[in-house]
This record gives structure tokens, sequence and C-alpha cells, in this order.
């Protein structure tokens, strides 16, 4: 199937129609009810199904609530009576439809049937800028077409897709560069803070679903700069003050010798794969895009890396960074053993155990001695961020596992870490006790006392947003985070604790002060 057309017109009659429609996250989950949503979510239909044909009960097209037809035609992959496509969609009409490349009709009369030929579907989510409310085209899934993925397939915005939305640090900036755009989502994300976005993929197919989705949902957005290459070569020599990617990490294995059965199994989908072995690609972008970023520009992208025998994770992608000479946080949300790993991504091509055993016991096999040869114990997934220095040498280096819950959109939390790093680096202890610190709104306080004790065991200090930290404090650190509204300097809090604990002002700062600067850091404090 070709890709959809961008008509001018035409876009924005549809856009004017999807509106009018109620053809919006809340609009389709107030028609499915929270039962059916939730299992359309969770990619179960059939509940969302029976929504659709109870809100159908029998009525002539003519009649159909418009956002039923669309969640039948679009989400589900159902055929609709050509009469009620023109009446979901007035302005566009089938036949505006058709042309746009978003559906296919039997005939020309009112009962003849319509099918979707992309997947499109409204899109929400709350990033660092705010509320972002869309509506976006990609190839159908498998819910709709109840087969395998063809490989050129151009996915929508999944989980990886939203998380990495919600990470991006959404500063006003200049020229971003969204690398591999897929459906255009990061790009329409960036359009919102950013002057100027450029937006690359290695499939033309992919880049005329993000030149529709641009002019679909924002006219900034249809300015989008959209380059046809692969990784970094369309914009090799320039340079960018943020780039941001969902590149095609999936570790794949290669048939090579195994024969056209197994490859067949394993599927190339450049969605996911992008033709390196293990986690090359993940390295190499690493290592590369430290070249198009300006002084000071940060790049954020998600990935696997392999945890291979006798060499802590850390000590290998940490090598990375320092082979690439910048700044940089690594922050591992999700580790797999190998059999996990390929059951995951030999179900998201579309294979199933029990639909294909043959294909599926294949390219189990391939993934499990693909892994073997290199000795990987467990994948890791997670979060990247860079940032090139203004001048001199690197100076963050952080690699760290949190698994446990996020509070989205963590972009802002990242942001004000960075910028706590930075002001850290500029100011040696004395500096720091100097300071006047505000304890951070979203900081509590956990007190564990043994039963009839006057004095706490443990006092932890709980992060609400962010990253949800928890850090274990002294009773002189708590009480000085306790005091820390901006009124008094580190330097006065501690020697008045100092007092209250009977204890030397100098020894005290010693053991609080390097506390103070994890606290900065990690956002419980801030100037």
């Amino acid at each position: 199937m070709h890709p959809p057309v961008t008509d001018p017109a035409l876009v924005g009659a549809l856009r004017d129609d999807l509106v009018a429609s109620d053809y919006d996250v809340d609009g389709v989950e107030r028609f499915l009810g929270p039962l059916a949503a939730a299992a359309l979510h969770r990619e179960q239909s059939l509940p969302a199904r029976r929504a659709v044909a109870a809100a159908e009960g029998g009525r002539p097209p003519a009649d159909r609530a418009p956002v039923a037809t669309l969640v039948g035609l679009f989400l589900l992959g159902a055929a609709v009576p050509r009469a009620a496509l023109d009446r979901a969609l007035p302005g566009t009409g089938t036949a505006g439809a058709e042309r746009l490349g978003l559906v296919a009709a039997q005939g020309a009369g009112a009962d003849d049937e319509v099918r979707a030929v992309v997947d499109l579907r409204p899109y929400s989510s709350v990033d660092a800028v705010g509320d972002a409310s869309w509506w976006l085209a990609s190839d159908l899934g498998e819910l709709a077409t109840g087969g395998r993925l063809a490989t050129d397939h151009v996915l929508g915005a999944g989980g990886a897709s939203l998380t990495l939305a919600q990470v991006t640090v959404r500063n006003p900036t200049g020229r971003v560069l969204d690398l591999g755009t897929g459906c255009g989502i990061q790009a329409l994300h960036a359009a919102r803070h950013a002057q100027h976005v450029v937006a690359t993929d290695i499939s033309r197919r992919a880049l005329a679903f993000a030149a529709f989705n641009a002019a679909l949902n924002t006219p900034a957005g249809a300015e989008l700069d959209l380059r046809h290459g692969s990784m970094l070569e369309p914009v090799a020599g320039e340079r960018f003050d943020l780039v941001v990617s969902n590149p095609p990490f999936v570790i794949t294995p290669h048939a090579g010798a195994a024969g056209r059965a197994v490859a067949d199994a394993l599927g190339d989908y450049e969605y996911r794969d992008g033709g390196r072995a293990g986690d090359d690609l993940v390295r190499d972008l690493i290592l590369g895009v430290g070249g198009v970023l300006a002084p000071g520009g940060t790049a954020q992208l998600l990935g696997n890396w392999e945890h291979r025998r006798g060499e802590p994770w850390t000590e290998r992608v940490g090598a990375w960074l320092d082979t690439a000479g910048l700044d940089g946080w690594i922050i591992q949300r999700e580790v797999l053993d190998p059999a996990e790993y390929a059951e995951t991504w030999i179900r998201d091509g579309g294979t199933t155990p029990d639909r294909e055993p043959d294909a599926w016991a294949a390219a189990y096999g391939a993934w499990l001695d693909d892994f073997a040869s290199r000795d990987v114990e467990a994948v890791g997934f997670g979060l990247v961020t860079l940032r090139r220095p203004v001048s001199g040498a690197a100076t963050l280096r952080r690699l760290e596992e949190h698994t446990g819950s996020v509070r989205q959109p963590l972009g802002a939390h990242i942001a004000r870490s960075l910028a706590g790093h930075d002001w850290l680096a500029d100011r040696d202890d004395a500096a720091l006790a100097a300071a006047r610190l505000v304890t951070a709104a979203d900081v509590t306080e956990e007190r564990y006392l043994t039963p009839g004790a006057a004095d706490p065991n443990i006092v932890i200090l709980r992060q609400g947003d962010g990253l949800g930290r928890g850090v274990q404090a002294s009773s002189p650190l708590a009480a000085l985070v306790g005091a820390c509204d901006g009124e008094l300097s580190v330097g006065q809090i501690v020697g008045a604790l100092a007092s209250l604990f009977d204890v030397s002002a100098a020894d005290l700062a010693a053991e609080l002060l390097p506390a103070v600067r994890g606290l900065v850091r990690d956002g419980f404090l801030a100037e």
C-alpha cells in the first residue's frame, strides 16, 4: 500500500471533520467506556467491537454515530458502509479519504464497503511543554490486519515513543534533529519549542507519513525539514541544539547462511532493526552524535545494550561515553534475559507460537544462538542523555539503574538535574556553604522508629517528582533540608546544627556538604 498523500486542502477538511466527529482520545474513551478502552490499550479488540456493534444497533448508515464509524474503521480494521463514512467525514467524504490514501472503497454505492488502508488514531500526551493532542497516521497493525507486519511497516506512537517524548528536555531552543522520525511524533513534539526541526529517516515511506501527520496537526509542523538517509548522514556537517532519537535499536540476529526460512521468521523490520550486530547501532550513535551537536547541545535517545558475562554493563556502556567525550547520563529502566527479549520482539512482528509454531521456533532459536555467540546474559533498556561540553572536557558521567515508577513527564526533572550539575561544577565547598538553598516542594520525610523510642532509627527523604528517589539521611542532614527555605545559607544552618548536636562545625560541614551536593544534583534542593 502507498503511504498517505499530503493534499493541503483535503488535509484541512479532514482535520475539521475529525474535530467535529469527537474523534479524539477523550471522545473515543467516552464512546467505548472504560472497560473497552482499557482492553483496546492492551490490543484486545473484542470489547471495542461489541461497543461499536451496540452503537450501530441496526441503524441505517446515515444515522450512525460518526465516532463509532471512525473507531470501527481506523482502530479495529472493520469495514463500514460508504454512507456512514460520508456522514462521519462530511467535508472530506469517502472520495476525499480515498484521494488522501486513507481508505479503499469497493464501490460508489451508499452501502458499499470501505476499509482503512492506514491506521489513523487520536494521540494525547503530556511533555515538559504541556498537553499535546493530535491525530497520527501510521501503517495498520496486527490487531487490524490479523497477520505479520510488512518489513517497511511504519509504526505509530507506541510506548517507547511516548516515553521519549516525556523524558525529552523541552527548553526553548533553536535547531532540533529528530533522527529516525518514523511517523513524525518526536518532530511534532519538538516543533512546539524549537525554531527549526529537521527529521530524518532511512524509509521514504516513513517520511511520507511524517509529512502527512505534520500537515494534519499543526501549521508549524508542515514546515518540518524532512530528509531521507541513514543515521547521521543527511545532516553531516550541521549542528543542532537538541537531538532526539528512538532509533532502530532492537538487537536482532541476522540469518546469514542459515537460509531464507529463518530470515523470514526473524523479519527485517526497518522501524526496529538497524542492520548492525548486537548493540553496535546504539554504541555508534553515542560515539557519533557529538559530531552534530552544537556546544552545550543535548542528545536524548532510547537504546538497548548487552550485559555480557564477566563485564558489568556500567563498564561497557561507560567506555562508550569515555570514547565519545560527551557528558553522559544513562538510566537503565528494564532488564530482560535473552529468552524474554526474544519472545518480546518475535511477538512484536506478529509471529505467535500458536499461529506459526515453526516460524516461532526458528526465530526463537536464532535469537538465542546470536546472544550465546557473544556471551550475552541479559539486555538492558533505558534512557541516554548526552551533552557536548561548551568548552573543556566532559564533567558528567553517570550510569544508574532505576526500574521503579517515575513521575512523567520526566523532561523537566532531567533539565533541572543537568542545571544542578552545572551549578555545582562552578562552586567549591566555600561557595556551596554561602548558598541559600530551598527544599523542593515535592520532598517529604519518612521516619521509622522502634516502638517506644524517642528518636527515629531511619530517616528517608523522599522525592515525589521525577525519579522518585529516596535518600537515607542522618538526623543532621534531615534537619538541614528542613531548614532550607532560602533565608539562611547552608553554612549558617550547619553552624546552628553543630551547636544543637554538640559537634564540631568543621566536622559536620565535612559530613553534610557532599550530601548537599547530591541533593542539589538530584533536585531535592535548589538555589
